[in-house]
């Protein structure tokens, strides 16, 4: 894994140190065995994890800097991609998000047993945590929801002048298109799509970055039944 790691940070041109790569591989160890008794990833394997996971989460650093920075990870499961940040950037304050207790209960034991500080796990949902309204730098989110849904769960979270990393596929044009109102409705700025492909591996991916211009209206976010059926 150690191999696979710095060969595919290298090429994706993401400084990593020894204490990171060691913690990467503790982070993988934590995960294999507490999937054998929980559903945490569908991705399995010391290869699969390292690429699939840890690079692709990894690559956000070529355009995010989150040093000294409050992030937080919408939706963040198992930790992706909140844990891998904070273990390349451990100079961040993360917060991690998710409506499972079961989920941010590992994300708390992970935490612990990769000595983590400035790290805390919530359980809840994003459009009734309105202690967490424009108070972060940075909010991440990997295969959450569209991003017309997804916009109106995030952006609201996102301070003036921070933005909102969206991870997706390798066309997200058409989503871009269709989040196109929700986010001039929500305080959405510029919007820059940079794309990488995920070393040793046939994928392209997206990050989408969306630049928070201006305050989110007090109305957003709407309840979720209502945001899902009537998305902006």
């Amino acid at each position: 894994m150690e191999e696979i790691l710095r060969e595919g940070f290298a090429a994706l041109g993401v400084p990593v140190t020894g204490e990171a790569l060691a913690g990467l591989e503790k982070y993988y160890a934590l995960l294999e065995e507490k999937n054998r008794v929980m559903n945490l990833t569908a991705i399995q394997g010391e290869e699969e994890t390292a690429r699939l996971h840890f690079l692709d989460c990894g690559a956000l650093l070529r355009w995010l800097d989150p040093a000294g920075k409050r992030v937080l990870d919408l939706g963040s499961g198992a930790g992706f991609p909140g844990l891998v940040l904070k273990l390349l950037c451990p100079n961040m304050e993360l917060t991690m998000l998710d409506s499972l207790q079961k989920r941010v209960a590992f994300q708390q034991e992970a935490a612990d047993a990769l000595g983590l500080a400035g790290v805390c796990p919530t359980a809840g949902r994003a459009e009734e945590m309105t202690d967490f309204r424009e108070r972060f730098d940075i909010v991440t989110s990997r295969a959450v929801a569209r991003l017309n849904v997804l916009a109106e769960l995030a952006l609201p979270m996102v301070r003036p002048g921070g933005v909102f990393a969206a991870m997706k596929g390798p066309d997200p044009e058409e989503e871009i298109r269709e989040a196109k109102r929700a986010l001039a409705l929500l305080g959405g700025g510029a919007v820059r799509v940079e794309k990488y492909a995920v070393p040793g591996t046939d994928a392209v991916h997206s990050l989408v970055l969306i630049e928070k211009a201006s305050p989110t209206p007090a109305r957003y976010p709407r309840r979720f039944a209502q945001i899902k059926k009537s998305p902006l």
